[in-house]
């Protein structure tokens, strides 16, 4: 086999320089790009009204807060939802949710959406009947009213199914949405944002 002729090499070589050479002078005169924000970046994403439900002030029943968050799939959705949960009330209502608990997973089948939570939804959960019904309904309500496909939740922990919060309120089925708690304006509201999707 002939190996190539030098007279080929020499002008392929000056070729390539050259292209080198024009390539770097045009990434020079364009100048540095600018990286947006991610601030900026989070400020583009469409947002969607949401209805979140909190505790009253006196932790008798549930009261409804509007929140805007950022829209998305489903999955994503819940999961701003249930962290919007967590944050707490802009209004001084109680929090039903504890500030440390996170969404590890979420699906639906058939209008039951199943949600597995971190261990902290049981282990820094205050306790009592009352704080039980309003955590368990201020979730099954909000995703109800959010999700109108959505009827029922399941209850995971850490992927397992859990009987109880703290031995009030019974999660071994899926529960279904239940608006008695709710105080009547809410109940308003939550019709609202269901004609308006």
């Amino acid at each position: 086999m002939k190996r190539p002729s030098r007279r080929y090499l020499i002008p392929v070589l000056i070729l390539m320089l050259l292209a080198a050479g024009l390539l770097t002078y045009r990434l020079v005169q364009r100048g540095p790009q600018e990286i947006p924000d991610a601030s900026e970046v989070a400020e583009q994403l469409p947002e969607k009204e949401v209805i979140l439900y909190f505790g009253s002030v006196d932790g008798s029943g549930l009261v409804a807060e509007a929140r805007e968050v950022t829209d998305g799939e489903d999955e994503a959705l819940v999961a701003e939802i249930v962290q919007a949960l967590a944050a707490g009330s802009r209004d001084g209502l109680i929090a039903v949710l504890p500030a440390t608990t996170r969404l590890l997973g979420y699906s639906e089948q058939k209008g039951v959406a199943t949600l597995d939570f971190s261990k902290e939804l049981i282990t820094a959960h205050p306790g009592g009947s009352m704080s039980e019904l309003l955590t368990v309904y201020g979730l099954v309500d909000t995703m109800a009213v959010n999700f109108p496909h959505i009827r029922k939740v399941r209850f995971l922990v850490k992927g397992q199914p859990v009987e109880t919060l703290k031995g009030h309120v019974d999660l071994r089925r899926p529960v279904a949405a239940d608006f008695r708690y709710a105080s009547p304006s809410t109940e308003d509201a939550a019709s609202t944002l269901q004609e308006n999707p």
